[in-house]
């Protein structure tokens, strides 16, 4: 069966990257997240390669077979805090990994944000095998009392993803 780890760049628990977290999660099975927002500040920030936080989540990334990096888009590129984990990641921690990359943006006109900002860092990071990635324009995906709501295609896209990437869904 396949490890997947998803990656959530989101600043906050409130960030609408989180509802594309919880459909993968209701979806795929054998799938861990790591919550970058939820890691040691300081340990992000002083690049801390000997935190015991930093490592457990490393350890998640090299069992995986399947890594899903969530990120909103801010001004053309992926958010600054999945940045300081990225920076902490062995230098080809991505080896052999089939890397899917999503990112919700504000505007369509921030598609680009994966090929020019993110996929360079992931292929710095040792990965040859990177998904095409979605990107969804964040009023894709409704707030509500409730939670969220993700548009009908949005979730198909995602879906699609995966299983082309072999994701156990």
């Amino acid at each position: 069966m396949t490890k997947t780890v998803i990656i959530n760049g989101a600043n906050a628990r409130t960030s609408r990257v989180n509802a594309i977290q919880q459909y993968i999660v209701e979806n795929v099975k054998e799938v861990s997240t790591i919550e970058v927002f939820d890691l040691p500040a300081n340990d992000l920030i002083s690049a801390n390669f000997a935190s015991e936080a930093i490592k457990a989540t490393n350890t998640l990334v090299e069992q995986a077979d399947v890594v899903v990096l969530l990120t909103p888009v801010y001004k053309g590129a992926y958010s600054g805090i999945l940045k300081t984990y990225l920076d902490l990641i062995p230098q080809k921690g991505f080896e052999n990994k089939q890397i899917i990359p999503i990112a919700v943006g504000g505007t369509a006109h921030h598609l680009l944000a994966i090929d020019y900002a993110l996929k360079p860092v992931i292929s710095a990071l040792g990965a040859t095998s990177i998904s095409q990635g979605v990107f969804i324009v964040d009023k894709q995906i409704e707030r509500s009392e409730q939670g969220f709501t993700i548009e009908e295609g949005i979730k198909e896209r995602i879906h699609q993803q995966l299983i082309q990437d072999q994701v156990t869904v």
